[in-house]
This record gives structure tokens, sequence and C-alpha cells, in this order.
């Protein structure tokens, strides 16, 4: 056996949307939606969006957003060795913001609702191995670690100038205030959450993550042997007390690890 042979690696993920307590107590419909895909040479991406609460179409808004980004993407020759130029990734990035806030301006105009009737964010990943870039826009936090088990927050939520106030995909100006990150490292993990868990897994005082929270989840998606029971874990986890103690509001957390085969 040749134990120099590189080892393969491949990405596990385990992610999940789930209504809040108040969304629920009203009857409401879970506005959040994500959506991913590992693409050919182990480049990961990942979308998550949070439809805006007060948007009557909110939730048409987050689903068109995160389907449309991942599938921009994944319709594009992307290679690990084309992702090491940083203008290609950054404009891959824009290239499915773009996509994704024209096809929910145009599902407004099919659905006969008027544009802010469909506002939502949008966080867009891209992971290698080696690499990981993000562009977002509204509320939410996307977080790396390294092999060195460096936590990174790759991006900052944008609470706009009030309280529970962000900017939207479908907002005027939104893509003046889109964060794009480029990160390059040796990546393990990575996580994509909206903003309802980001008072619990952001110290907000000094914008880190926070690592008792990522830490045993980061664990958890390594480990995971089944993704069914995975996601119904998730799903729990999302749904307890420990959580709905913290915030009513929807939920989504993104999970995905770097595993060794």
């Amino acid at each position: 056996m040749n134990t120099n042979l590189k080892q393969i690696s491949h990405w596990q993920v385990v992610a999940a949307s789930v209504c809040g307590t108040s969304h629920m107590r009203n009857k409401q419909l879970c506005q959040d939606a994500h959506h991913w895909q590992i693409l050919p040479d182990n480049v990961l991406v990942i979308a998550a969006a949070d439809g805006a609460g007060s948007a009557s179409q909110g939730k048409v808004g987050a689903m068109v957003a995160v389907e449309t980004a991942i599938e921009t993407l994944a319709h594009q020759p992307i290679t690990r060795d084309s992702l090491e130029e940083d203008a290609i990734v950054q404009s891959l990035l824009n290239e499915s913001l773009l996509a994704a806030k024209k096809a929910v301006e145009d599902e407004a105009v099919a659905c006969g609702k008027q544009t802010q009737d469909l506002a939502t964010t949008l966080i867009t990943v891209i992971a290698t191995p080696d690499m990981v870039a993000v562009v977002q826009i509204g509320d939410g936090l996307a977080v790396a670690k390294d092999h060195m088990g460096n936590l990174l927050a790759l991006t900052t939520p944008d609470h706009g100038e009030y309280i529970n106030e962000t900017t939207f995909l479908t907002s005027p100006h939104a893509l003046d205030t889109a964060q794009m990150r480029l990160w390059r490292e040796t990546i393990v993990n990575i996580a994509v959450l909206t903003d309802g868990l980001q008072m619990l897994a952001l110290n907000m005082v000094v914008g880190e993550p926070h690592k008792p929270f990522f830490f045993p989840l980061f664990d958890f998606v390594e480990k995971a042997e089944n993704k069914t029971v995975a996601k119904e874990e998730l799903v729990r986890f999302l749904g307890s007390e420990r959580i709905t103690q913290r915030t009513d509001d929807d939920l989504t957390l993104i999970l995905a690890g770097l595993i060794e085969c």
C-alpha cells in the first residue's frame, strides 16, 4: 500500500430551515429558504435567504433567490484551478447575485406583485478545501473554520439604521451594499445561517463567531453517517428550547465539513 498517496476529501453537508415560533403561532409559513450543491472538482456552493416578514410573498422571493443563485453557479465551468484567480471568484459571485435579483423581479411581474412583495436577503458561498468566498445582501452570517481551528466571520449582519432593519435583494441600492469576502486558507468547515440564529452564533460586541456554538455543530456534521437522520437531528436542535428561548424567528442553518476518505 502506498502511504504517500494524497488523501481524498469530500464535502459533507447537513442543512435545515425551520419555522420560527412566532410564525407558527400566527399560522405563517417559514420565510427562510436554502439550497446547496457539490459541483465537480469538489466545489461546494451554498445559498441561504430570509424573506422579509413584511413582504406578502417573502417565502417565494427567498426560494427563487437561492435556487437561481445555485443554478447560475452550477452552469458555470468552475474548477479548483479557475478559482485560484480572485477576479474570477468575484465575477462568479456577482453573476449569481445579479441573476437572483433579476429572477425575483421577474417572478414579481409574473405574479402581478410589486418587487418589494418578494423582498428577501441572500447569502451565497463558493468553497473548496483551499478557499471560501461569500457575497451577502442583508443580515445573516457566513462563518468558516481553517485547519488550525481558527474561526472567521466572513460577513457581518447588515442591520441598517434601525434595529430589525436590513437591506433586501429587491432594495433599490442593494448591490451597492453587498459584502464580498474571499479567504484563502485550508478550509475544513463552513456554516451559513439566517438572522434568527445570529444572536446565538455571534458575539455582537466584537463581531466574532461564538466558538461554543459552532464547534459542536462542526463536530456533528463531520460525524454524521446518515444524511436523513442528521437532518432530523438538526431540525430538532433548531426547534429545541435552548434555541426557541432566545429567538422566535425562522431559522436556517447550513453546516459543511470536509471529510477525508
